[in-house]
């Protein structure tokens, strides 16, 4: 059975949600902080709780409208919670097989609860006259009593046909002692007690609070135990030994140490084993279980051992620590999924798990274990309805599972599908994740190749073309060429994209003050080996950029067609400085001088040229520029794995 929409009225924060569209496996509520994401988890928790939960008309019908609740008769229920259910094929099987293949006009079907009655109603859509007809057509009766009960359109009018056969069959007395064992003899209420109550599924809420202990008194939990009075992470405790197949009263038994220690050690193992599969955040941790003693003066319950202590062992440091002193993000990773475990191991398999802001401690890579563990491990079982803020719980990738939630001055809490509608801070992680996934695939391609600018890719695209054209080496087209604006950011790039295990390389200005910086990286690993590359090593000079590659005389021209209204007389070689081997800061020295454009000079308006005036100016390349980009590429495509 799944869950395809829900309304949420009269509850806390929240007169009326809209319709919220449940997905049929992840669907994820984005909302700020007091938007009322917890409130509208809260009310669907009470749908079908699996555990006792109920409403309160008066702490939970929202105190403005008191007075008009006041005014209510007082016999008349108040719906919170209105959701559509639809049976699965399996479910929709069964029934047609009771009660005929047109019983049911629709698979889907509506339940209400609210305030002032305690139970639940139905509505279905089916039609009685199909279901009297299937009923009737499985009789073997003799043409008279056919006769008799052929008229009957309806359960009851069925029934008393029945019952008025002189000499009722086998079958037709079993029939009517069937109908008369469905409550009231109603279809609507057979169907409730047959299928929908059975088969729907358990809603399970789970919030930041939930988390499990640490340690425990064992002949407390035990007692706790028996007397169901267990908090959810004391029930987590439990599944953590139940998935090492041990229960709390073996490690009281103090007289078989060798025992305990293979137990402790087993349940450990088990337990790493189920929790580090989807934590990838340190794999270099084990669970492990020990046994200790009351301290002296200990407060109860750990007055009365044994004290049952879960701690986590670093293999790195060599050291543990108690299970409640690790990360706030780790424990609730850990908790959940034990919770999770045991309700599972208890035999309730339908679920719709309810997370409240999970993850929210967790730093944005174990926030996407989460998301995994989520596609993985929960959403192929069961519906999963997450609340979050944080645009590392958002998938970029189907943001067709997001709805927003905002808080409206009058109305309160709302609801929807239409996830750009919402105001700026609601659709703020939406975008800030649309951006982190436009930063991951952008750079299309395990390997790349940093640039400075713009031009620098113009000019290495074309120097591409005409290499290849005399013959020479070109850029292997496996590099994406990526330029990031500017030196400053090459070693933030450098850094971003060597965590996502990316091939990178630089190709950098020989004088470029962030070269130091770049080469840490290549000396910590974070850059791959001679991944730096500098432009003097292709020009035999000890300062270059991208430009020196042209004879200077080209370059020249470049320029004065870039800047032609600007300059008259147009720049010579006479006018420049021949002793700076850079010919971009030569020329930057004469548009100082004469105050060219402002005495700024743009890198980029020459190779713009050279892009649009590219068929009547590459024939100008001379051979020695084609000899340099012909080392250049040779170099940069020694950086990429044989084919």
């Amino acid at each position: 059975m799944q869950l395809i929409k829900a309304q949420i009225t009269d509850y806390r924060s929240v007169e009326d949600s809209d319709i919220l569209d449940v997905e049929e496996d992840v669907t994820c509520l984005v909302g700020k902080n007091e938007s009322g994401k917890t409130t509208l988890l809260q009310g669907l928790f009470r749908l079908n709780p699996v555990e006792p939960a109920s409403f309160d008309e008066v702490v939970d019908y929202p105190a403005r409208k008191t007075r008009q609740r006041k005014q209510l008769p007082a016999d008349q229920k108040i719906p919170v919670v209105r959701a559509t259910f639809r049976f699965n094929d399996t479910e929709m099987k069964a029934i047609e097989e009771e009660l005929g293949p047109k019983a049911m006009k629709s698979p889907e079907f509506e339940v209400v609860i609210g305030y002032r009655d305690e139970f639940k109603t139905f509505t279905f859509s089916y039609d009685e006259a199909e279901v009297v007809k299937h009923l009737r057509t499985a009789l073997d009766l003799p043409a008279a009593a056919t006769k008799v009960i052929g008229g009957a359109k309806t359960i009851s009018e069925l029934l008393d046909a029945l019952g008025s056969l002189d000499e009722p069959t086998a079958d037709a007395t079993a029939l009517a002692d069937r109908l008369r064992s469905w409550p009231d003899s109603n279809i609507g209420l057979h169907l409730i007690d047959q299928y929908a109550s059975p088969f729907m599924p358990k809603f399970v809420y789970f919030a930041d609070y939930d988390t499990m202990p640490g340690k425990v008194s064992l002949p407390d939990l035990v007692r706790r135990r028996e007397a169901g009075d267990l908090k959810r992470g004391e029930r987590a405790l439990l599944s953590l030994l139940d998935m090492a197949g041990v229960s709390p009263e073996e490690f009281q038994d103090s007289g078989q140490h060798e025992r305990l220690i293979r137990e402790l050690e087993n349940a450990g193992n088990v337990i790493s084993d189920e929790v580090f599969d989807y934590w990838s955040q340190n794999e270099e941790l084990e669970v492990r279980l020990e046994v200790l003693t009351p301290e002296t003066g200990a407060q109860p319950p750990f007055h009365e051992g044994p004290i049952l202590q879960v701690r986590v062992f670093n293999t790195r440091h060599r050291a543990s620590v108690p299970f409640d002193d690790r990360s706030r993000g780790f424990v609730w990773f850990f908790s959940f999924l034990a919770y999770f475990n045991e309700l599972e191991d208890a035999g309730t398999t339908n679920l719709i798990l309810l997370l409240d802001e999970p993850g929210l401690s967790l730093h944005g890579r174990a926030q996407g274990d989460l998301l995994r563990l989520i596609d993985e491990r929960l959403a192929p079982k069961h519906q999963v309805i997450y609340t979050t803020h944080s645009p590392f719980m958002v998938d970029p990738g189907h943001l067709q599972r997001v709805r927003t939630v905002i808080d409206l001055e009058r109305g309160g809490a709302k609801v929807s599908s239409e996830i750009f509608k919402a105001d700026e801070d609601t659709a703020f992680p939406l975008l800030t994740a649309m951006g982190i996934e436009m930063t991951q695939t952008l750079f299309v391609g395990e390997h790349i190749l940093l640039l400075e600018g713009p031009s620098d890719l113009i000019y290495l695209d074309i120097l591409t073309d005409i290499a290849e054209a005399n013959g020479s080496t070109g850029l292997d087209p496996r590099w994406v060429r990526t330029p990031i604006g500017g030196s400053g950011k090459l070693s933030t790039f450098v850094t971003l994209l060597g965590a996502n295990k990316l091939n990178v390389a630089v190709l950098i200005d020989s004088s470029t003050k962030d070269v130091g910086a770049v080469q840490r990286l290549r000396d910590n690993g974070q850059l791959g080996r001679n991944g730096l590359v500098e432009m003097s090593e292709f020009t035999g000079t000890g300062d270059a950029d991208v430009e020196d590659l042209f004879d200077r005389d080209f370059y020249l021209e470049l320029v004065n067609r870039a800047y032609a209204e600007e300059l008259t007389p147009p720049i010579t070689a006479a006018d420049l400085n021949a002793n700076d081997p850079r010919v971009v800061r030569q020329i930057e020295a004469v548009f100082k001088q004469r105050a060219i454009a402002g005495g700024r000079f743009n890198h980029y308006k020459p190779a713009s040229v050279l892009l649009r005036e590219q068929v009547s100016l590459a024939p100008q390349i001379g051979t020695t520029t084609i000899a340099r980009a012909d080392q250049l590429f040779t170099r940069i495509n020694s950086l990429l794995p044989q084919r």
